[in-house]
């Protein structure tokens, strides 16, 4: 099975990008599933309806959270009735949503997704590794589903790679974003898990993480807060990784980047 997970999504210019290039890819690369990570989506502060509805469309599975994933008020009311839209599973009892569903692919494979966030410098919610292991307990990957995915929403590396060996032999896939820069340690662990600790965003990179240089350089310089953050307008960039899965384990088989348009370097995987 090929998977693909596209980093945060912020703003237009990342929206613009997966728009365009997810069709085309999807039939170039004989994706089976897409993720993407969309709490950065909407004018770079959550995510609406409309939104949600346009990367569906687009081709895209399962949209992901993260900190900002209530930034826009009219999703508390949609994210109840849409499975396919995730925020943090480890946020407390009673959040509106879900942080993890079971999807089926149009070949009848069944994608195991858990949305989670870190701690290290982030909000303080539940647990995320016991949020994680009490999902693995439930779901066994090669049985009771064909692929597994963790979103690992988080600030620190360390978190990061410390929660992808917590997990390897049970999951496909252990990906981080929140941070939107691609790291350059795309790897298979030990136990089969394919791994990369921030998969970037999709989005202007002649920015700073997304957003118009301006206002974060003035509050670097001046130590005010000054303006509100606004996205930069400039070409996006999608960022992605790309995971093949052994059919019979659901471990990973091979694994790599994937970087399409914008400033940074391209990338696309051949295979």
């Amino acid at each position: 099975m090929r998977l693909l997970f596209c980093g945060d999504i912020v703003g237009r210019p990342g929206r613009d990008v997966v728009l365009a290039r997810l069709p085309g890819l999807r039939k170039q690369l004989k994706l089976d599933f897409v993720i993407a990570n969309g709490e950065n989506a909407a004018s770079g502060f959550g995510i609406t309806e409309k939104i949600c509805r346009q990367l569906f469309e687009a081709g895209v599975d399962v949209i992901s959270g993260g900190n900002h994933s209530w930034d826009q008020r009219e999703v508390m009311a949609y994210i109840g009735g849409e499975p396919r839209l995730l925020r943090p599973h480890n946020y407390p009892e009673g959040t509106p949503g879900r942080g993890v569903g079971v999807y089926t692919t149009a070949r009848g494979k069944k994608v195991l997704v858990i949305n989670v966030m870190g701690q290290l410098f982030m909000e303080d919610l539940n647990d995320p590794f016991a949020a994680i292991a009490g999902l693995l307990a439930q779901y066994r990957l090669g049985a009771s589903v064909d692929a597994a995915v963790v979103d690992f929403h988080a600030e620190a590396t360390s978190e990061k790679m410390a929660a992808g060996h917590f997990v390897d032999g049970r999951v496909s896939l252990f990906v981080g974003t929140h941070t939107h820069v691609p790291t350059a340690d795309s790897m298979i662990l030990p136990g089969g898990t394919a791994y990369q600790s921030d998969a970037g965003m999709c989005g202007d990179y002649d920015s700073v993480i997304g957003m118009d240089k301006k206002v974060p350089i003035d509050r670097f310089v001046k130590k005010v807060r000054g303006e509100r953050l606004s996205v930069a307008g400039g070409e996006g960039t999608l960022c992605g990784v790309l995971v093949e899965t052994d059919e019979a384990s659901g471990l990973a088989a091979r694994v790599a980047p994937l970087r399409l348009g914008g400033r940074l370097g391209e990338f696309l995987p051949d295979w």
